[in-house]
């Protein structure tokens, strides 16, 4: 159930490559976080895709985007969720996702930031509540922590 905040050269991604970009990125998120294939769950995965604007990235002080393309992903979820294993498969996956994402004509270099936040338990609020691991288990659905539903 997590929130993807990511960001991306603009016209990196042209818009069919970003929907496939969203479409990977959520399959990232399910299969890494053990969320069922049902659209009510997934619904809880949140993504939104930022372009930034030529000259406004830099690398060591310097608009690297003609050599390489740099992309961004901030995953917040619910801490309690992921392990060590699946901390690094989902790093894994969100860079698959980056690259399988690409055009075929794309020939800069993929460079990839992925960083997991875990929300600690009690501070994640959404409409107005606190939502505790429990609840996100259960709107979720993660397969793996069904045992914390009363």
């Amino acid at each position: 159930m997590p929130n993807i905040l990511v960001k991306i050269p603009k016209g990196s991604f042209p818009p069919e490559h970003r929907t496939a970009l969203v479409r990977r990125l959520n399959d990232a998120a399910a299969s890494s976080e053990q969320i069922p294939d049902e659209p009510k769950k997934r619904f809880m995965c949140w993504i939104i895709i930022d372009e930034v604007e030529p000259g406004s990235w830099t690398c060591g002080a310097l608009d690297m985007t003609e050599q390489i393309i740099p992309c961004i992903a901030m995953i917040y979820l619910p801490a309690g969720v992921l392990d060590d294993a699946a901390r690094a498969l989902y790093v894994a996956r969100v860079h698959e996702a980056f690259k399988q994402s690409l055009p075929t004509s794309e020939q800069r270099q993929l460079a990839t930031s992925v960083v997991l936040h875990d929300v600690t338990d009690g501070t994640w609020g959404g409409n107005g509540i606190i939502w505790r691991l429990p609840e996100f288990a259960q709107a979720a659905g993660f397969m793996h922590l069904q045992a914390l539903i009363n």
